[in-house]
C-alpha cells in the first residue's frame, strides 16, 4: 500500500509485489507491461547513448556485453538491434536470479538473436570470458543499501571497459507522474503498484556518490547524471577502445 504521505528525503523500507512469489503468468504480464512502459518514457536512450559515446566498433573483437537482472530481457534485445544497425558484433549475456524471469525473456526473444539468458545469483556469478561492459537496469533499487555497495564493487571488477547502471530517481516529480499514468493506462496492477514504489526505493545523486566511495571508486571515476523523465544514472567508463 502506498504511503500517504512520502518521504521523499530518505529511502522507503517498502515491498514490491513483483518480489514476491507468483505464477510464471503473472510475471510475464507484468514484465511484458514493465517494458511498455519503459518504451513510453525513453528509458533505454540513457544506456543506448552511452553505448554510442564508446566508439565500440574500434575494438577489435565481438564486444561482450551483460546486462545484471535482466527482468523480460528488453533491454538487451534492444541493445543487440542497436549494435545490428551500426554492424557491432556482440556476444549479449542476461543473468538474473528469478529462474521465471529467464525463462520469460528466452520465450520473449526471437529465434536469430544469441543471446544467452543465465539463471543465477549475479554476485556468484563468474563469466566464461572477460565482460567488455556490464550494465544493469531497474535492479539496484531491490538492493539493501549494504549490497549496492557490493553490486558497485562487483560490476567494477568484472567490466574491463566500463559499465552503466540505469536506475530511478527518489523524487515528487516522477512519484506522481508514475500514479497518474498507471491511473490512466490499463497496466498489470503489479506495475501500477511498484511504480511508485520502485521510486520511493531509489536513491539521489549524494547516495550514490557514498556507495561508490564505499566501493573504493574516487570521485572522479564515476560519473551521475539525471535523466528525463525520471532517471538516475550511474556510469564508468574505463578505457576507449583504440
Amino acid at each position: 500500500m502506498l504511503p500517504e504521505r512520502p518521504d521523499f528525503g530518505r529511502r522507503a523500507q517498502l515491498t514490491e509485489w513483483m518480489d514476491e512469489p507468483c505464477s510464471r503468468e503473472e510475471l510475464r504480464a507484468c514484465l511484458r507491461d514493465l517494458a511498455r512502459v519503459n518504451t513510453w518514457l525513453m528509458a533505454y536512450r540513457p544506456l543506448l547513448s552511452w553505448l554510442d559515446s564508446l566508439d565500440l566498433a574500434r575494438l577489435g573483437e565481438p564486444v561482450r556485453i551483460l546486462d545484471v537482472g535482466s527482468g523480460y530481457g528488453d533491454v538487451l534485445r534492444r541493445i543487440e538491434r542497436w549494435a545490428r544497425g551500426r554492424g557491432i558484433a556482440v556476444e549479449l549475456t542476461g543473468i538474473d536470479l528469478n529462474r521465471d524471469s529467464v525463462a520469460i525473456a528466452a520465450e520473449a526473444t526471437a529465434a536469430p538473436s544469441a543471446i544467452e539468458w543465465v539463471n543465477a545469483d549475479a554476485f556468484a556469478y563468474v563469466p566464461a570470458k572477460p565482460q567488455h561492459l556490464v550494465v544493469s537496469s531497474l535492479f539496484t533499487h531491490h538492493l539493501p543499501d549494504a549490497e549496492v555497495v557490493q553490486f558497485v564493487r562487483w560490476i567494477d571488477e568484472r567490466a574491463t571497459v566500463g559499465w552503466f547502471i540505469n536506475d530511478l530517481v527518489r523524487h515528487p516529480t516522477p512519484y506522481y507522474l508514475f500514479r497518474l499514468l498507471g491511473w490512466g493506462t490499463r497496466l498489470h496492477p503489479f506495475v501500477r503498484h511498484d511504480g511508485p514504489i520502485s521510486i520511493l526505493r531509489a536513491f539521489v545523486p549524494e547516495e550514490w556518490r557514498g556507495f561508490c566511495a564505499e566501493a573504493g571508486l574516487r570521485e572522479q571515476d564515476v560519473t551521475i547524471r539525471g535523466y528525463t523523465p525520471g532517471k538516475l544514472c550511474v556510469m564508468r567508463t574505463k578505457q576507449r577502445p583504440q
